[in-house]
């Protein structure tokens, strides 16, 4: 074979083995989801809820890849979304005492703020808060992808 040939075979290959690598990492987390919880069950959560704030698309780090959108709602015991995010892997819900909406802000603040759990699912979610976490002391709930390092939605309830 010429050395022409061999160099087209590689490259055309390696495309569509990365092509398949970012297809199944932005797939993976779609198939292993567990069944996100019904308008019911968000409703019952939401209920107890002192704070309520909307997700939106139109954030500065929020791109079509990363967003999210909906109404949030934040109470002692439960944080909950009825609406949607990007799907991603290896999503973490914090409380911020600021508005974030950079993953630059989310760096430089992120001492000052709490985990509060895993989001696991891409419609709608209920994220149960931990005894010791007082969400009136924070001011900003965001979504943040730890394995890449990426901003995906926040919003201000207070």
């Amino acid at each position: 074979m010429k050395i022409r040939t061999l160099l087209l075979l590689a490259a055309t290959h390696g495309f569509v083995g990365f092509v398949g690598f970012a297809g199944g990492i932005y797939a993976l987390p779609i198939l292993t989801a567990p069944p996100a919880p019904n308008t019911a069950a968000i409703t019952t959560a939401a209920l107890k809820a002192q704070y309520s704030a909307e997700f939106s698309r139109e954030l500065k780090d929020s791109d079509a890849l990363h967003w999210g959108e909906g109404t949030v709602s934040i109470g002692a015991k439960f944080i909950t979304l009825e609406g949607s995010l990007a799907p991603g892997p290896d999503y973490k819900l914090y409380l911020s005492p600021e508005f974030v909406e950079t993953e630059a802000d989310f760096n430089r603040l992120k001492s000052t703020m709490v985990q509060v759990g895993d989001v696991n699912t891409f419609a709608n979610f209920i994220v149960e808060v931990s005894p010791g976490v007082n969400p009136a002391n924070f001011s900003t709930v965001i979504i943040w992808c730890e394995s890449f390092g990426q901003f995906i939605t926040s919003a201000k309830y207070q």
